[in-house]
């Protein structure tokens, strides 16, 4: 009758949704319930939901207090002293009884909105008592006033409440691992278990601007959003209403569906104008306008674009009117400035009343998986290529990251990254605007000075970079220039063991490398704040399945192939244009080869080896250009530096060191290498010094450049 009456009372209150309840079933008897602890309200709704009659394991400490005491009058508890080892014996022995029990692994309700830390303990209870886990998720109730998040979320009375009950699963961990070993390894696999919960229930279907509709109605309408250079904050309303005005203007000189391109930097304009697209289901290729005349041209080719959209004072201001002039032979220009010139009073009152009614106005709806984004490789090895990103592919990327790492609404990104690049259009721009975070849009990363000015005057807590791009606000940016930032996320080029300490030393901020590519949307792998292992970039993301293909002449690792949500649609490419080509390996469809190099350690944390086009055969050894480079930065970290191969009649091929160090010699190369028992075919044959190495707009060194360089110099 209790369980009936509460059950009733959280129904009217928060139409309470319980999905899964044949995975309940499938559990088994011995099962032990593992879920999130988002507000108070917690015990009560797994108590009223759940079929059975359940034990719940309660923190001795939280089991004093008068309310909690009254709560547990009405249900079968097991007091667990985190403090005592041998406080866990009691639940594993409860388990072996074929019984149920409830744990929270987090041990405190979330202040953040997200997973907290994971405690190795339900894990060890888990494995020692052969149980079954069952994950339940519960989403909505961290909305109520009985969370912890006051002041971080918008609070209701009465949110819905969804109860997701996952399938049961098991550890498996090996029976050769023992004691603190397999303690460690049961915890992250519960960590893991926990982190996978997160993604699944939160990665349901829909477009991008859904999810900003979404954000909207759970943050407000009136929730500020982003801002740029202009300095002038637009909230969830003024988003949508301007990406309806201007996506309307667009929609009436194209067809649903069409890949229109977007030469933009990174200003709210462009936000506007990506959104827009999203609304009336038009597709933004996103060009790169460091690329050059040939690089944009053949990116207009591939994807077949007939419109690009850019900016009369961008255009200026980049000095790009000879690009432009060179576009406009092959593709209509449409300047954002006569887009709104031409709008009228009855234009703008059409976006503002869309805006106000959003989901009635949003019309011409693709679906999850259409495509969403085209992004175009950087070319550092080659020519460029078209990457066909959805909308699944690019959300499901945004929530990998966020069951990792514990973002909430009060963060504020600062995105000096390009949008055409993936990470500055995912990670900095697709991921805050449908959770919650602020935004600060800056639109050059290679403003060293101004960058870490800005990242002190709007109180940044996150940054996004590159390796190049974080060396130099480290320069040029004063000690006290990044007090508020909470995380570093470093990707798209290998993070030097230099940046990393000089980052460590002179702010007090560890730098979390990462790991991905284009393809992905792009992350993979990061370390984070609960997992983190310098030299490595990181563990694999929720979702994501690896294999690591041997690789003949390379000893260690192999070549890393990768699945997921987040694995692009596919290709378009230069000898088939505007033709989708699905990404496939010997793995079978769906797969994505990366073409790096890398290994796995036994705790999972990834390992990058060089790139598979990066090895060069040395009198019939495999010797990787990236280890040559980084014996170079271990050698001078001061410097920059860039390993190329070229033909050698005698050893099959030779390699040609670029490096900025002016007193650089191949005789200190040599005693670098003896003295860390490094073999001396890591030594590059030639040096050439540069004054600086090649970059490309992504921050990624411009080997295609750097290549020519060295060929000219060697026919020279």
């Amino acid at each position: 009758m209790l369980k009936w009456l509460l059950r009733s009372v959280l129904r009217l209150c928060y139409r309470v949704r319980v999905v899964g309840l044949e995975h309940y079933r499938q559990a088994g008897e011995r099962v032990l319930v593992v879920a999130n602890h988002t507000s108070f309200l917690d015990a009560a709704l797994l108590m009223a939901f759940m079929p059975d009659r359940l034990t719940f394991a309660v923190n001795t400490y939280v089991a004093r207090r008068w309310w909690v005491r009254l709560g547990l009058s009405l249900v079968d508890f097991l007091p667990l002293d985190p403090t005592n080892p041998y406080s866990l014996k009691t639940l594993v022995r409860y388990l072996q009884e074929n019984r149920r029990a409830v744990i929270f692994p987090e041990g405190r309700i979330t202040v953040t909105g997200s997973l907290m830390k994971i405690y190795h303990g339900p894990g060890l209870v888990a494995d020692r008592s052969d149980a079954t886990l069952l994950p339940v998720r519960i989403d909505g109730a961290q909305y109520t006033p009985f969370s912890r998040l006051r002041g971080r979320v918008r609070l209701r009375w009465f949110p819905v409440i969804t109860l997701t009950i996952l399938p049961p699963s098991r550890l498996n961990i090996p029976a050769e691992v023992r004691g603190r070993a397999r303690r460690k390894i049961a915890g992250e696999r519960l960590s893991d278990l926990m982190a996978e919960m997160m993604f699944v229930t939160s990665n349901r279907p829909r477009t991008l601007f859904e999810a900003v509709l979404d954000s909207a109605r759970v943050h407000g309408f009136d929730h500020p959003i982003a801002e740029d250079i202009e300095r002038k904050p637009v909230n969830y309303r003024d988003l949508i209403a301007r990406a309806f005005i201007l996506g309307r203007a667009i929609a009436r000189e194209s067809q649903p569906g069409e890949r229109l391109g977007v030469l933009l930097p990174g200003t709210l304009a462009t936000v506007y104008t990506f959104f827009g697209m999203q609304a009336f289901g038009r597709v933004p290729a996103m060009l790169n306008f460091t690329a050059g005349i040939q690089g944009m041209r053949a990116a207009c080719e591939v994807a077949q674009l007939k419109r690009v959209y850019t900016s009369r004072r961008f255009v200026q201001a980049g000095r790009l009117e000879a690009v432009i002039e060179a576009l406009a032979a092959h593709v209509t220009i449409i300047y954002l400035e006569d887009l709104r010139d031409r709008l009228r009073w009855p234009h703008k009152l059409a976006g503002l009343l869309s805006a106000r009614f959003p989901r009635l106005a949003y019309s011409g709806r693709p679906r999850p998986d259409d495509p969403a984004a085209v992004l175009f490789t950087s070319g550092s090895e080659g020519a460029p290529k078209g990457v066909v990103l959805s909308h699944a592919n690019l959300l499901a990327n945004c929530q990998q990251i966020a069951a990792r790492v514990p973002f909430g609404s009060q963060d504020i990104i600062l995105n000096a990254l390009p949008l055409f690049h993936a990470f500055g259009l995912s990670a900095g721009t697709v991921l805050p605007i449908t959770t919650g975070m602020r935004v600060f849009f800056y639109p050059s990363p290679l403003h060293y000075r101004i960058v870490p000015e800005m990242a002190y005057e709007v109180n940044a807590t996150v940054l996004f970079g590159t390796n190049t791009f974080l060396s130099g606000y480290a320069r040029f940016a004063h000690p006290y220039d990044f007090y508020s930032i909470r995380y570093v996320f470093a990707g798209a080029e290998k993070l030097k063991d230099e940046t990393r300490r000089v980052w460590a030393e002179k702010f007090g901020i560890r730098i979390f490398e990462g790991y991905g590519a284009t393809e992905t949307s792009p992350s993979l792998t990061t370390n984070t704040p609960m997992d983190y292992r310098a030299g490595s970039v990181g563990r694999f993301l929720p979702g994501i399945e690896y294999r690591l293909d041997p690789v003949p002449g390379v000893e260690q690792g192999g070549r890393l192939s990768v699945r997921g949500p987040n694995v692009m649609l596919g290709y378009l490419l230069a000898d088939r244009p505007g033709v989708l080509v699905p990404p496939q390996t010997a793995a079978g469809p769906g797969w994505y080869d990366t073409g790096d190099i890398a290994s796995v350690d036994v705790e999972g944390y990834l390992r990058l080896l060089g790139r598979a086009k990066r090895f060069a055969k040395v009198a019939g050894e495999m010797v990787s250009l990236t280890a040559v480079e980084d014996l170079a930065a271990r050698a001078w970290p001061q410097d920059a530096h860039a390993c190329v191969s070229l033909p050698d009649a005698r050893k099959g091929e030779q390699l040609v060191l670029l490096t900025t160090r002016a007193a650089a010699s191949r005789q200190e190369l040599q005693e670098r290498a003896r003295a860390e028992g490094v073999s001396e075919l890591t030594v590059p044959r030639r040096l050439l010094v540069v004054k600086d190495l090649p970059v490309l707009g992504s921050g990624k060194t411009d080997y295609a450049t750097a290549q020519a360089t060295a060929e000219r110099e060697a026919g020279a």
